[in-house]
């Protein structure tokens, strides 16, 4: 049948819809109905310009990213777990939902709490996650993070370990340990936090105090499965003893999914009591020595080495055997990276060339003496010329005589030849791995080994300041810079996870490539004045690439858009 006009008199007024009807089991059926209004705004209708109305407003919002890693917080019941643990009664915001907030803020726009609401409100979070604006200033923020302390932290990680075990599958079989630090703005006279201190900054930051951080992540994606805060002038070796015993208990958890777990760590840690803790631990371990400590190894030819298997591994050279180090014989592995020899070598002449040109200008300036200001002496050129080679083989490289001739110091200097060939012969491009493994091959030690440069990647990437960064920190008590470490490594978690479940569709991308990607992303909110000046709001998205394409149906985002049922209300 085709489409007629009905008039519906509700309380004594016409209502005009469009309506069609057909035969259903042969009787008269309503089968489609379109309200159209009164006679008069369909009058206005049909006398009204055919343009293109123009917009009352047009809103943007963040929309991929938020609603990517708001998903994973779903999936990993990120918001329930917290709560189970922080102690608040049921009432208002929760601390799981500022926790999750702080998380997501952290991986895309980081940003203090003053400015929290504002990025907020500009974004599907907003809808995602309703929480009134007057409920996100920095106070309330720092009101719940109270709740949580270090013991509520590490069982808040436990928790959500055994839904990475049990939902996501994580593989567990090798783990890596590492440590860094973060120098803070914390003034110097400020004695309320202890975890603040003055140590060696790994970002050179020497004027500042620092917070150091350690951290246990799978070897695919560098998901973290344990952190721990601790005080910035404590040594990594030193940590590494403390940081044990948690590990041990945290091998209950892992191995409940895994027969063997092997943990690999850096020189770093290195000591005859800490690896006295690692060997009596059920854990396997794949470990570093520092080379310059055994001669011996370096001096083994490079004709004795083989090369290893797997494209992975092209160009790299082996030779296996034992040692008696750090308590006990051990299968060692000493290994030739000649693109390592490369990055190394040129480092080297880099600050060879940096340091003689210094000498260079020492030397230019006892030549020619100021006539005025205080004359140097054979002394404190001395001590100059010790500040200039203080890095790593300069003094054996460099070789610098001073000399006083008439009282006035003369500099004379030259770079030793021999000592450059003996280190690239012995040293330069080499590895001394060591491990309890004994029936892993040489392949195996050397991957297993090399995962270690996933974490280092993840702590760069907490260093990054756009994309899942530790920075800024405002905050000077130890109870909220635990609380503060907590919610980035989360955030690390969740792009960790937002990498691997792209890798798993096989879709090849850094984080801060996907992140990038979906944050340019925007839902788009075209608001109308329609009829009776009732606002009627378009939604949709800005024009995709095909990259954002791909992204966007990979993490299934379109279900976060709003239903056409919903379009009547304002985004």
């Amino acid at each position: 049948m085709a489409v007629s006009l009905h008039k519906k008199m509700i309380r004594g007024h016409p209502y005009w819809y469009a309506r069609e009807c057909q035969r259903v089991d042969g009787k008269p059926k309503i089968v489609w109905q379109k309200y159209l209004g009164k006679a008069e705004d369909i009058a206005a209708a049909m006398g009204a310009p055919s343009q293109v109305p123009e917009p009352k407003e047009i809103v943007l919002s963040d929309f991929a990213a938020p609603a990517a890693l708001y998903d994973l917080t779903q999936k990993l019941d990120l918001i329930p777990t917290i709560d189970r643990h922080a102690g608040k009664r049921n009432q208002g915001v929760s601390v799981g939902t500022y926790m999750a907030l702080a998380a997501i803020n952290r991986c895309l726009a980081p940003t203090s709490k003053v400015a929290m609401a504002e990025w907020y409100q500009g974004s599907v979070l907003r809808r995602l996650l309703p929480v009134r604006s007057n409920l996100l200033s920095s106070q309330r923020f720092w009101d719940h993070m109270s709740y949580l302390d270090a013991d509520k932290i590490s069982a808040i990680e436990q928790d959500l370990t055994r839904t990475l075990i049990d939902r996501f599958q994580v593989d567990l079989s090798c783990l890596l340990y590492d440590t860094t630090n973060f120098y803070t703005f914390i003034d110097s006279f400020n004695d309320a936090p202890t975890l603040a201190q003055r140590g060696k900054s790994k970002e050179k930051r020497m004027d500042l105090r620092i917070v150091g951080l350690a951290l246990l992540v799978t070897k695919d994606f560098h998901i973290p499965l344990f952190h721990e805060v601790y005080p910035g002038n404590t040594h990594d070796s030193t940590e590494f003893a403390s940081a044990t015993e948690a590990l041990v208990a945290r091998y209950r958890l892992f191995s409940q999914s895994v027969n063997s777990i092997t943990l690999v760590y850096d020189k770093g840690n290195n000591s005859h009591e800490n690896q006295a803790r690692v060997d009596d631990s059920p854990y396997h371990f794949v470990g570093s020595l520092s080379p310059v400590q055994h001669p011996d190894l370096l001096r083994i030819p490079q004709s004795r080495f083989h090369p290893l298997q797997g494209k992975d591994l092209s160009g790299v050279l082996a030779w296996r055997t034992h040692k008696h180090v750090l308590g006990t014989e051990r299968t060692i592995l000493v290994t030739y990276n000649p693109e390592l020899f490369l990055t190394q070598g040129a480092t080297i002449l880099r600050e060879l060339r940096k340091r003689t040109r210094k000498l260079r200008e020492l030397q230019l300036h006892l030549a020619h003496p100021p006539t005025r200001g205080k004359s140097l002496t054979v002394e404190s050129v001395h001590k100059q010329v010790q500040a200039i080679l203080s890095g790593r083989h300069m003094k054996d490289l460099i070789l610098v005589d001073v000399s006083g001739k008439k009282g006035a110091p003369r500099l004379s200097y030259r770079v030793d030849q021999t000592a450059w060939n003996r280190l690239q012969r012995t040293l330069l491009g080499k590895n001394i791995l060591f491990t309890d493994q004994e029936s892993w091959s040489d392949e195996e030690i050397v991957r297993a080994y090399r995962g270690q440069h996933h974490i280092e990647e993840a702590f760069k990437r907490m260093k990054n300041p756009h994309f899942v960064s530790w920075r800024p920190l405002h905050h000077w008590t130890d109870q909220k810079i635990r609380v503060h470490a907590f919610y980035c490594v989360l955030a690390l978690l969740l792009s960790s996870l937002l990498r691997r479940t792209l890798a798993q569709k096989g879709i090849e991308a850094s984080i801060v490539k996907i992140l990038s990607t979906l944050s340019k992303i925007k839902e788009v909110a075209i608001i109308y004045r329609g009829p009776r000046s009732r606002t009627q709001p378009v939604i949709g998205l800005n024009h995709l690439t095909p990259l954002q394409e791909q992204l966007l149906h990979a993490f299934d985002l379109k279900r976060y858009l709003p239903s056409v049922g919903h379009t009547n209300q304002r985004p």
